[in-house]
């Protein structure tokens, strides 16, 4: 049974597609998916980067093009009333659900629906609590613990190269992007590409040239 990483942050749109896609993509696969949530903020600050939502002709274009692929792909999408927030509540809620380890599929659906069904508020105090009390979580979503479980997810991402999300780890290689989806399930499913040599090739190419950091 393969085992895939879906590194995940509920700000992000993409994560949303990705995750509502997952099990048509996944159909007929034995595998098992570990949900970790990470905070993305903190992936973009490692590698310094902006974020799509942070240049504002990127935003813009990032809104647009989210609707457009619910739409393509059936999935309803509502944008929230504002974005981006601080996912940390959600992330920590998230984590809250289990005594240890991994949120399941049920609590992950709950919180992407929680932000991007509706165009509400995703940090409303009034309507996090209400998600809170339905997901009845085992530990203290504030507490250390669940932090400090957020904070090892997050570096350990970093440790693997992960840039961004949604990010998918499976033997050891990094599928990025809802985009990334049909490729994920070409190497699940044993393509010839993947023994081409072409996955290895870039890491061989020569930087041209370099812009000076500011």
């Amino acid at each position: 049974m393969k085992q895939i990483d879906f590194h995940l942050d509920f700000i992000s749109p993409y994560a949303y597609l990705a995750f509502a896609k997952l099990p048509e993509a996944l159909a007929g696969i034995d595998c098992h998916v570990r949900y970790k949530p990470v905070l993305f903020a903190a992936l973009l600050k490692h590698h310094g980067q902006l974020g799509p939502a942070e240049i504002a002709a990127k935003r813009d274009w990032t809104y647009r093009q989210v609707q457009w692929l619910a739409h393509e792909h059936g999935v309803a999408l509502d944008l929230p009333a504002a974005h981006p927030f601080n996912p940390l509540a959600l992330l920590r809620l998230a984590l809250a659900t289990v005594p240890a380890g991994d949120p399941g599929r049920e609590a992950c659906t709950a919180i992407f629906d929680h932000v991007w069904r509706g165009g509400l508020d995703a940090t409303d105090p009034a309507r996090i609590a209400a998600l809170t009390q339905a997901l009845a979580p085992v530990r203290d979503p504030a507490g250390g613990e669940v932090k400090v479980e957020l904070g090892q997810n997050t570096d350990s991402a970093i440790r693997q190269g992960i840039f961004g999300v949604p990010a998918f780890v499976v033997d050891g290689r990094q599928f990025w992007g809802f985009d990334s989806l049909p490729m994920l399930r070409a190497w699940l499913d044993g393509d010839s590409w993947f023994d081409s040599g072409v996955w290895e090739a870039p890491a061989r190419i020569a930087v041209g040239a370099a812009r000076r950091k500011a």
